[in-house]
């Protein structure tokens, strides 16, 4: 066993990452290692942050949610050290990938993110569904107010799929 348990977090983490093929949210990562008892949100968010500015985990940050992937380095490492990741522990993880994946990239693949555009001469709302990385459909509106377009990116989580089928629809 790990004399560390810090170390023991951050491979977990890596580990996680490395099971998918999208980003997951710093949220969706805390939730499973919070809801396992592994350890506390502030030990947790230490261990990321650590694993971020080793360069192992990299962060991008998308209204208000941080998005997490393993980097090259961060693959190279687990690759080292995974087995020092307790099989029930590697297996837990599997189950509830195979189990959540579906919802948990649904949740990372619909972005909805605005801004102040001078050009436009108001706010621009950027909406993105994604497949892997492959972009579904990104549009981009123009609206007058900010809360016009907090509104149209909040709907956007709620109403991507029946607008994708009406666009496709439509236009095919």
């Amino acid at each position: 066993m790990l004399q560390d348990p810090l170390t023991l977090y951050k491979l977990i983490v890596l580990y996680m990452l490395d099971r998918v093929n999208f980003p997951m949210t710093n949220a969706q990562v805390s939730d499973y290692i919070l809801e396992k008892e592994y350890t506390n949100y502030l030990t947790l968010q230490q261990v990321i942050n650590e694993l971020t500015e080793a360069h192992m985990v990299s962060q991008e940050t998308i209204r208000n949610r941080t998005h997490l992937s393993i980097t090259a380095e961060g693959r190279q490492t687990l690759g080292f050290f995974q087995n020092l990741i307790n099989y029930g522990i590697k297996q837990d993880i599997n189950d509830y990938f195979r189990e959540n994946e579906y919802v948990l990239r649904n949740e990372v693949s619909v972005l909805g993110d605005y801004y102040y555009s001078a050009k436009a001469g108001g706010y621009e709302a950027h909406l993105v569904a994604k497949d892997r990385d492959i972009s579904l459909v990104d549009i981009r509106i123009s609206v007058p107010t900010e809360e016009i377009a907090e509104t149209i990116c909040n709907k956007w989580q709620e109403k991507n799929e029946g607008i994708y089928r009406y666009l496709v629809g439509e236009l095919f």
